[in-house]
This record gives C-alpha cells, structure tokens and sequence, in this order.
C-alpha cells in the first residue's frame, strides 16, 4: 500500500473551474489551490475571476489564472476551450460547475427560463467535456485517471420544486449524463462523477443564506441542521481529485447534510 500521506496529494495538477469566480465554484478553486494545483476559472464576470485570483494567489502553493467566458454560448464554450489548449498540453481536472437558476409559479413558468437553464446546466457541460477531451485523455493514466467532476444538486435527486422547476430538473440531467460518460469515458482512463449539494452560501442562494430567518428554516430543514461551508467542499473535491478517489467512478456524491436521505 501506498503511504497514507499521499493518498490526498494533488499537487501540480491542472484544473479548469468553471464558473470559479463564487459560490461553491470559488470553495473549489480555493481547495485545489491550496492543494497546490494550478487552476484555470472562468465565467461571464471576469471581475469576479480576477478578484478570487488575487486572493487565492496571495495565499499559494498554487496559483489561479482567470479567464472571460460566457458557457452559455457555443462560441463562449469553443473559446474557452481553445484557450485552455493553447496554454496547456494536458488538462488534469475538469470541474463543471457554471449554472443558473430560475424560479416562479408553474403557471407562470416561461418557456425562455427551460432554455436559458438547460443551455447552461446541461448543454454547456456536455459541450465543454467534449471540447477538451483531447486534454482529458492526454493526462489519464490507469493508476491516476484524468477527472470530471460536474455539479448537480440535492434538487436534481428529490422531487421538491422549490419553484424552480428547469433547475430541478437540469440537475436530475446532469446526474444522468454523468453516469452515461463515466462508462463511456473509463476506457481512457478518465473518471466522471458528480457532486449533489444541499444548501451552501452562494449568489444562487443568497436569498436564503443572507436573510438571518430564512437561513435558520432552511437549516431546519437539513438533518445535521446547518449549511454547508467551504470545507465540505474541499474534502469531497480533493477525495475526488486524489489517488483516494481514484476508482471511483459514475457516482453522485450527496453533500446536503443528510437531506437526500429524508424520506
């Protein structure tokens, strides 16, 4: 057996984030900096890229570079990816984490909103793990697979609409491509898994999280009764980037504080 000290050892990996400039985006760049990988972020505010950039830079071992794109487009997507390419030979760790969210009556529903949801959640990460699948397949190796790791949401695994009804079900969607590329991505030695969040502080979330009422009955809501917080992040992540999470592969990782489990 290998010694246990290195079982979590990730340094020197390249990760692409993206929408890496919040939220739980901003907990993993922080995680795999820490770690000490060089991490790539990008979304449509680059302003919030660069800021996490100079924050986590300060801090070391490893180091964030931001970059501008909006994945909602295919051309903000091919962008990206060709940029990626041009700066890299070998991408190590792809963290789809970029969505949106919408929330009204059913009634009042608009079509645009199932668009505009899924074109981000869903098509943009299929899109944007085929684009640099190239570089993917250039850094798995039987003993230390490449790594796509996509966010869904504890919404996507229970039927609680919460108004947001293409959210809900865009995260069901990502649970499921997730688990079709991870059988069709082992054979060259990438792992595909999905992490499934409860509540975290977020721009998404921050109707609930900023509002000291509305963050207490949702951590009522959660049996371990509190929001999530950057660590929980980090362990999942760097269990998932490591040599420890290495055969693991098609999974949805629930990190909701035991919401999943309610019956």
């Amino acid at each position: 057996m290998m010694e246990l000290g290195t079982l979590f050892e990730i340094k020197g990996k390249v990760a692409l984030v993206t929408g890496g400039g919040s939220g739980i985006g901003a907990m993993a760049t922080e995680a795999l900096v820490r770690a000490g990988c060089r991490v790539y972020i990008a979304s449509r505010r680059l302003e919030s890229c660069e800021d996490v950039a100079t924050e986590l830079n300060a801090i070391g071992p490893g180091e964030v570079i931001a970059l501008q794109a909006d994945l909602s487009t295919a051309e903000g997507t091919e962008g990206l990816a060709d940029d990626i390419a041009k700066r890299e030979g070998k991408l190590d760790l792809l963290i789809n984490n970029s969505g949106m969210t919408w929330g009204a009556p059913f009634e009042d529903f608009p079509r645009q909103k199932w668009d505009d949801v899924f074109r981000l959640n869903v098509t943009a990460v299929a899109d944007l793990t085929r684009l640099v699948l190239p570089l993917l397949k250039k850094a798995g190796t039987k003993d230390d697979p490449a790594r796509v790791i996509n966010l869904g949401s504890v919404v996507g695994t229970r039927p609680v609409s919460n108004s947001a009804y293409s959210y809900g079900a865009s995260k069901a969607a990502v649970h499921h491509l997730t688990k079709i590329l991870s059988n069709e991505l082992a054979r060259f030695h990438i792992t595909v898994n999905a992490i499934a969040p409860g509540p975290f502080p977020s721009r998404m979330m921050a109707f609930v999280t900023d509002n000291e009422e509305r963050r207490r009955a949702a951590e009522e809501r959660v049996p371990l009764h509190r929001c999530g917080e950057p660590e929980d992040v980090a362990g999942v992540l760097i269990m998932l980037c490591s040599r420890a999470g290495s055969y693991i592969t098609g999974g949805v990782i629930p990190l909701d504080g035991g919401i999943s489990a309610l019956p």
